[in-house]
């Protein structure tokens, strides 16, 4: 996977001008996001698509002859692709995971749970048959007795998060497998014949190519709280609504609601019904990250949406895809890596490894805000609603077929981008650390790398407390 057609590969699947890439310049730096798998090219496509979206709805509301230069460093994007671990709190780091979300020694190889939130700690015990204050001795022993797709099936079967860890060659066999790559990375579809999207002009700096959009977010846990993050710092009105009943971890919330807003509604109250469906008249964009189907009880699936909101933009983001025989399993990125094959390729007989960052979360967060802003661009000039899905395992995919690109790259079968300047070596993020007061405390954050000529560097608020803003657009 080299610059160029990575970039090209991203910014194809929003169905951009294959002629506007020669707007993206690259600032590599040696160091950053060190891996077997190309991560780092991976980065660099899914950011620069991104700030290129951006740049070219900014040119359109302002009138712009030319498309902004976008630059994408490496140096920025390390840091960004690691945001949660760069965090401080008043000078305190937030804990990624919990105890009982590692890898575990099966009867016959591996396995890799997900147990951060109560929840999910609940529902693995239970169906390891343990009591809750199990330690993580008591839980590898009796794992140590099970094969890892036994405890995958039966932990799911529970409504826990528990997956066997599988060379690629064993994922591309799997059905789940063969279904995602038979897709899109952007699945975008066009619906309706709503009027085309007006937005006024822009003027002033920075250039806020989504300002007057109003995105209803409704995401947890980095890749979709990552896109509308992005797009809180383009401009947007961007409100995150999350049950009461399923509280956010406040660090992770910290790391991610910059820019945002953050209200509270219970879908099953008649009340904060109503109060929802008057945010979704007015809405713009809704974004979903929950599992495919949990929100149609709801009458929230993208199909419903659009009922009742023509010209909306829905996008959708699951961790296995919204089809085949996982298209309703919960999941995060950890659990991604060791399905598809990545933590076996990043690790060794002894020992499965992982990616230097979330990158399937962080990746797929910015190809999502960059094909809802070229979605708001082709809306202003065909309209109708448009939806578009993204999976985790669909970016794992493209990863992982990256490898043997970057490999034809190396050997001078490819060529470089066009635009790119040999920067310093990655050792120190601190260039691309800002700190900055709020209400939850002293923030030290990673900067945005979605950068463009005339747009902004930083957020126009940071974080409040999870939850606690009304349930209304700015």
């Amino acid at each position: 996977m080299t610059d160029t057609d990575g970039i090209k590969v991203a910014w194809g699947a929003m169905g951009g001008d294959p002629a506007l890439v020669s707007r993206v310049s690259t600032v590599v730096r040696a160091g950053a996001l060190q891996a077997r798998l190309p991560v780092r090219e991976l980065a660099r496509a899914c950011v620069g698509s991104c700030a290129l979206a951006a740049a070219e709805l900014g040119a359109r509301r302002a009138g712009l002859a030319e498309v902004p230069g976008v630059r994408v460093d490496d140096g920025a994007v390390a840091t960004a692709f690691v945001s949660e671990r760069h965090l401080l709190i008043d000078g305190r780091a937030p804990v990624s995971f919990a105890p009982l979300s590692r890898f575990w020694r099966t009867a016959d190889g591996w396995v890799r749970t997900h147990a951060n939130y109560p929840h999910h700690r609940a529902r693995l015990l239970g169906a390891l048959e343990l009591t809750e204050d199990a330690s993580v001795e008591t839980v590898a022993d009796v794992l140590a007795e099970r094969s890892a797709l036994e405890v995958e099936e039966a932990v799911y079967g529970a409504g826990g998060l528990a997956v066997a860890l599988r060379t690629a060659e064993q994922w591309a066999a799997h059905p789940q497998g063969a279904a995602v790559a038979g897709r899109p990375l952007v699945e975008r579809e066009r619906i309706g014949t709503a009027r085309a999207r007006v937005l006024p002009p822009l003027d002033g700096d920075p250039l806020l190519p989504a300002a007057g959009v109003r995105v209803l977010d409704l995401t947890r846990v980095i890749a979709g709280p990552v896109a509308t993050r992005t797009l809180a710092l383009l401009g947007a009105d961007v409100l995150r609504v999350d049950a009461p009943q399923l509280p956010e971890d406040p660090d992770a919330h910290a790391d991610t609601g910059f820019g945002k807003r953050s209200t509270r509604l219970d879908l099953g109250l008649a009340a904060d019904r109503r109060a929802f469906e008057d945010l979704l008249e007015r809405a713009d964009v809704v974004v979903t990250g929950y599992r495919p189907g949990a929100l149609d009880r709801f009458e929230l699936s993208p199909e419903a949406l659009l009922d009742r909101r023509p010209g909306l933009v829905v996008a959708q983001l699951s961790a296995w895809g919204a089809y085949g025989p996982w298209g309703d399993r919960r999941g995060f990125d950890s659990l991604a890596q060791v399905a598809t094959g990545i933590a076996a390729i990043e690790g060794s007989p002894e020992q499965p490894g992982a990616l230097p960052a979330q990158a399937l979360d962080h990746g797929t967060g910015y190809l999502l805000a960059g094909a809802v802003l070229r979605a708001l661009t082709e809306q202003t000039e065909r309209g109708g609603g448009i939806t578009l899905r993204l999976a985790l395992a669909r970016t794992a995919a493209w990863l992982i077929a990256g490898q043997g690109e970057r490999g034809r790259a190396a050997a001078g079968e490819q060529g470089a981008i066009a635009r790119e300047e040999s920067g310093t070596a990655y050792t120190r993020p601190d260039a691309w650390l800002v700190e900055t007061d709020s209400g939850i405390g002293r923030l030290r954050h990673a900067l945005s790398p979605v950068s463009f000529d005339g747009g902004p560097s930083n957020w126009a608020r940071p974080p409040g407390c999870w939850g606690t803003d009304p349930a209304r657009w700015a």
